[in-house]
Order: structure tokens, then sequence, then C-alpha cells
């Protein structure tokens, strides 16, 4: 198998992807919501909410915090996990200004 060779792009080309990748599985998307709908969660909660196994959730869980787009924190023997804000916050702005690029002229190219 080859090698991504993600040094030969930006390091904003490479956040994008990044970005896309973590949304890019339905289990991701939905524990966001489900986190923006209860503000904090349990990892227990989310396996009961979205149907799948405790690795499964747990390993969806691993590619968003790695991302940094949550946070968790030790309670007792849980882990609670809510939205970072401040990381979100700065994922916006970048995939918006990916996503409001427009075409410059009004012409049919291809």
């Amino acid at each position: 198998m080859g090698l991504a060779k993600t040094e030969i792009f930006t390091d904003q080309q490479n956040k994008i992807a990044l970005f896309a990748k973590v949304f890019g599985h339905p289990a991701r998307v939905s524990i966001l919501q489900h986190l923006f709908k209860i503000n904090a969660c349990i990892c227990g909660d989310l396996v009961n909410e979205i149907g799948l196994a405790q690795p499964t959730i747990s390993q969806h869980l691993k590619e968003l915090k790695h991302l940094g787009l949550i946070k968790g924190n030790v309670e007792g023997t849980s882990v609670c996990y809510c939205i970072h804000k401040e990381n979100w916050t700065a994922m916006k702005t970048v995939m918006s200004e990916f996503l409001n690029q427009d075409l410059s002229n009004n012409q049919e190219c291809c």
C-alpha cells in the first residue's frame, strides 16, 4: 500500500481532509449530534443512544478526540465527553472558507 504523501500538501489542505474524514462516518456524525443535544455525555449513554457496541463507540470517540473536536474528563470509572468549543469554532472557520469558494465566472467550463 502506498504512502499518503500528506507532507506535499499544505497544512490547510491536510486539516480540511482530516475534518472531511471525521465527518465521513455516520456514527461520528451521530455522536457529535448527540453531544450537541445534551451538551455532555458518558460513553455508556452513547452505546444506548446510538446502538453500536462499546468498542466501536470508543474507537469513534478516539478519532473525534484525536482531531480535537471533543474532549473528555474522567469521572470515577467513566469518561464524560463534550464538544471542544474552541476547536469546533476553528474547524467551522476552516471548512467555511473552503466550502464558500465560488467559481468566478458564470460560464460553463466543461
